[in-house]
């Protein structure tokens, strides 16, 4: 009975353990970058005010890139949207994150070596 009673409780510990694991972190994907970065397309092209649902998602884009294959797939994301999306003015896009108030450590342009975002 002893082995039972041992057996009971090594279930219940794991039981525990899974249950109050951390769930792992999705990654960063395209999707999320163009989700968080759709309100700033009148801004890339025209320039102007930057709308405060753009900084909201440059923001949450820079919150959410916690690590570094976030932070180069995010910067792969915006430099294929750089040059996948008509219109889009280049002083305006690497200026975006300071008038946002966040400070990137890449700039946001089609010649960006993604690779060496740290």
């Amino acid at each position: 009975m002893a082995s039972s009673a041992m057996l009971k409780v090594a279930c219940v510990v794991l039981v525990c353990i899974v249950v109050t694991a951390p769930q792992a972190e999705a990654a960063m994907t395209c999707g999320t970058v163009v989700t968080s970065l759709t309100p700033c397309l009148g801004y890339l092209r025209s320039g102007g005010a930057v709308p405060a649902p753009c900084c909201s998602g440059v923001k949450s884009l820079y919150s959410a890139a916690s690590t570094t294959t976030d932070r180069q797939t995010a910067c792969r994301c915006m430099k294929s949207a750089a040059t996948g999306i008509a219109g889009i003015n280049m002083a305006n896009a690497s200026g975006l994150p300071a008038k946002c108030g966040v400070n990137i450590p890449y700039k946001i342009s089609p010649s960006t070596d993604c690779s060496k975002v740290q």
